[in-house]
């Protein structure tokens, strides 16, 4: 190198820089790496949690146990109860006090629930039904009467009440590995599910009837966890439960006339069952399809009963986290036995009225069935004795073993597709949670995509296997579209309590997510054996996101991080363009070819309008006449020896196969991409060729490792190309399919014609209607 060219050459870089720090300045931060790893944002690993996402050898949890007398007062919809609790520290640290969940405290009208519910738009119009629910949480008190707590020997315990919140002062520090019991009498009014809403309560019908689904009905602990201690984050409504797995017996005393369903095996059936109603409970245990025990004419007989006697149904459920039952006079039950391949049979049954036939007779058992085997083969077999769906006011929650499902046909007994479906996909859904979060127990209270979105993607899973076409609401790619567009949202590692679109955020977005890991990402194999490994890993344990994401990569051996960074802790879009195409060909070097093609473009051109118009002009007499042949002669694209001799002289140095890619017809095809979206996602292109035929290329994420604005991919075919496809199959969730086409379609609408005038004549509403009804209609759309 010349002392010059280092001249030019630092010049150069000297401008650079200057130029470069000048801009830095001026321009904004640059962009986040979308593929920085995750480390900085996840917690460090420890005892208690691997790096592996599998739980450490020290990982410990708290267990409590439940001894639960309960009285039903059909008459005053209200419940008397009294439990035993023994509290099990496991933890390694000495507890001075035991906090435990008051749920139904939100049911005061003070409650902060009531507090901070902001004012409906009432500018427009406002439903009888909501204004009648407004009044009503005013004036309905049912909140949590503590009467008692005591310890062991009877001697009191000074408690003190939060909100939904109860601190118990333990006489003496519990030690690790010490246990505890105490005693709690309490009692509350039982809400009317219609008046008041709720995740629980009561339903009466015309006849005077009443039906029971009872939820959040008894003081649970609260969970002491190694991530946050005292899990005692208020409960607002939306943000579910966090709870402790433990044994629980529970006597249920109800008026004698009722059925009683609940989580766990019931204990006394020759107490409360006829021996006919016990034989069909028998028999459903062989039958290939479901049982009547009490069959729809004994409950429709049953119905205008008023006993005065009581009985007493006993429950026993062990290892749950929690306990839910349903009580009532109307119910017909019916039942069905599922074997299952790696785990033990499983009774399925199903409660509701009659007001539920023909629709639940059947559907609701064999959905129960169908979520048992679907659910097992991705997740792990079911591990509990029975799984339970019932009909009555709760459109859908979830317990173990037992879930409040809420569709019905109409009065005449006909339903609609929608109906239809909607039945099977919140049974499949309800029961499904039996895994998320009933046995792999996260913390609703905190994330509730760990539940929610795991058991949506889950039962699109199910859905998609109970019929070809299933008509499923979330889990396609395509169906999440309109939400990733829009402007209020979140990300899904947001508290549930703050979050925006909430069945948008997290259950429908971590759904889709999940899919697209396993159809597009992943690929079936590794994520189903990774999702399994993680399911298995943390059955009857307390997950965190971190334990899930470092799950799923620590079992497939693909790096997620950037996955995870840009579904979950961002609110980008999937947006990816095709910029353009180039094509280039070889260069044969042949003088014979090369000129020809150059001669045929040249005669090709088009003339300009100056020589267009020229020549119609009258030619003048040529000043060097005798040159003028000359020129007209030469043409700088004939052949000469020279040209020969150079093409010659290039073959003689060629190696053969060198020679031969020279003569090749290969087309090297250059497509640039475009991110306008920034969720870094793999690039699905489709490839139409001109002879007919296709391809497809599968592009992982990593293409966008190094510029997340614009890439460019190289195609090399001895094809032309005639048409490019971004995303043919609709499975990234790119929010502008417009500028997925190359070249570009043009897009085509209908337009209605209308007798209506233009400036708001005739029927039809004026301009100025019909843009305050859009913008009424998108602000009251959820995504």
């Amino acid at each position: 190198m010349t002392s010059r060219m280092r001249e030019v050459r630092y010049a150069v870089l000297l401008f650079s820089l200057v130029v470069g720090a000048h801009v830095a300045t001026v321009e904004e931060q640059p962009a986040p790496d979308r593929f920085r790893q995750l480390e900085e944002l996840l917690p460090t690993p420890n005892e208690q949690r691997t790096a592996s996402g599998a739980p450490g050898h020290e990982y410990w949890q708290q267990q409590v146990d439940y001894v639960i007398d309960v009285s039903l007062d059909d008459e005053n919809q209200h419940l008397y109860g009294r439990e035993s609790i023994t509290y099990r520290n496991h933890s390694p640290d000495a507890l001075d006090y035991l906090w435990l969940q008051l749920d139904a405290n939100l049911f005061l009208p003070d409650s902060h629930a009531v507090l901070i519910d902001q004012a409906p738009d009432l500018e427009g119009e406002w439903g009888f039904g909501s204004l009648e629910r407004v009044l009503a949480r005013e004036e309905f008190n049912g909140g949590t009467r503590i009467t008692a707590v005591t310890d062991a020997s009877g001697t009191e315990l000074p408690y003190t009440i939060n909100q939904t919140m109860m601190r118990v002062d333990l006489p003496q520090t519990l030690a690790s590995g010490a246990s505890v019991g105490f005693h709690i009498d309490w009692n509350h009014a039982i809400n009317d599910h219609d008046e008041v809403g709720g995740r629980g309560g009561y339903e009466r019908f015309d006849d005077g009837n009443v039906l029971y689904e009872m939820a959040q009905w008894f003081p649970r602990l609260a969970a002491y966890t190694d991530v946050n201690g005292w899990q005692h984050k208020q409960f607002l409504g939306r943000g579910e439960f966090t709870l402790e797995f433990g044994d629980y017996l529970v006597r249920l005393d109800v008026p004698a006339d009722h059925v009683v369903t609940a989580t766990g095996v019931l204990q006394n059936p020759d107490a409360v069952l006829t021996r006919a109603q016990m034989d069909r409970l028998e028999q459903a245990r062989t039958s290939d399809t479901p049982v009547f025990v009490i069959t729809p004419e004994e409950a429709e007989a049953n119905e205008p009963s008023r006993a005065r006697e009581r009985k007493t149904w006993v429950f026993a459920a062990d290892n749950v986290r929690d306990f839910a039952w349903a009580s009532s006079r109307k119910f017909i039950w019916d039942a069905l036995q599922v074997d299952q391949p790696e785990g033990d049979p499983v009774l399925c049954m199903s409660f509701y009225p009659k007001e539920g036939e023909p629709l639940w007779s059947r559907y609701s058992t064999h959905a129960i069935a169908h979520t048992i085997d679907v659910y097992g083969k991705h997740a792990f077999p079911y591990p509990y004795p029975v799984a339970i769906s019932v009909n009555g006011p709760v459109g859908g929650m979830e317990y173990p073993m037992i879930c409040f499902n809420g569709p019905r046909p109409e009065e005449d007994g006909t339903y609609s597709s929608r109906t239809k479906y909607g039945l099977i996909g919140v049974v499949i859904h309800e029961v499904g949670h039996n895994w998320f979060p009933m046995i792999v127990n996260s913390d609703e209270r905190q994330w509730t995509w760990m539940d929610e979105g795991l058991n949506t993607f889950v039962q699109f899973l199910a859905e998609q296997a109970w019929e070809d076409e299933y008509p499923s609401g979330r889990g396609n790619p395509q169906d999440i579209v309109r939400y990733m567009a829009s402007d209020n949202i979140v990300p899904i590692m947001t508290n549930s309590e703050s979050l925006q679109q909430f069945g948008s955020n997290a259950y429908a977005k971590p759904a889709t997510a999940l899919n697209i890991l396993r159809e597009t990402v992943m690929g079936r194999e590794l994520f189903d054996f990774a999702f399994r490994t993680y399911s298995t890993r943390w059955m009857f344990k307390r997950p965190q996101p971190a334990d899930f994401f470092r799950s799923l990569e620590d079992a497939s051996a693909v790096d997620l991080d950037w996955f995870w960074r840009g579904w979950f802790f961002t609110t980008d879009p999937c947006d990816v363009a095709i910029a353009g195409l180039k094509v280039y060909t070889i260069d044969t070097r042949d003088p014979e070819i090369e000129k020809a093609r150059r001669r045929a473009e040249r005669d090709e051109a088009p003339l300009s309008l100056t020589k267009q118009r020229n020549a119609d002009i009258p030619k003048r007499a040529h000043k060097y006449p005798e040159l003028l042949d000359f020129y007209n002669e030469y043409d700088e694209l004939d052949i000469t020896a020279a040209d020969v001799r150079k093409y010659e002289k290039l073959l003689e140095d060629l190696e053969d196969d060198q020679a031969e890619l020279l003569d090749s017809e290969l087309r090297f095809y250059v497509v640039d991409l475009v991110d306008e979206g920034g969720l870094a996602m793999p690039v699905v292109l489709g490839v139409d060729y001109e002879d007919g035929s296709s391809e497809e290329l599968r592009i992982p994420a990593e293409i966008w490792r190094r510029d997340h604005a614009a890439v460019s991919k190289l195609i090399v075919t001895d094809k032309v190309i005639a048409a490019l496809t971004l995303d043919p199959h609709l499975e990234t969730a790119d929010i502008d399919l417009a500028d997925n086409f190359y070249p570009r379609k043009t897009p085509e609408e209908r337009v209605t014609l209308t007798t209506r005038s233009r400036f708001g004549g005739g029927m039809g509403k004026n301009p100025m209607q019909e843009q305050a009804a859009a913008e009424s209609e998108a602000e009251g759309d959820d995504g």
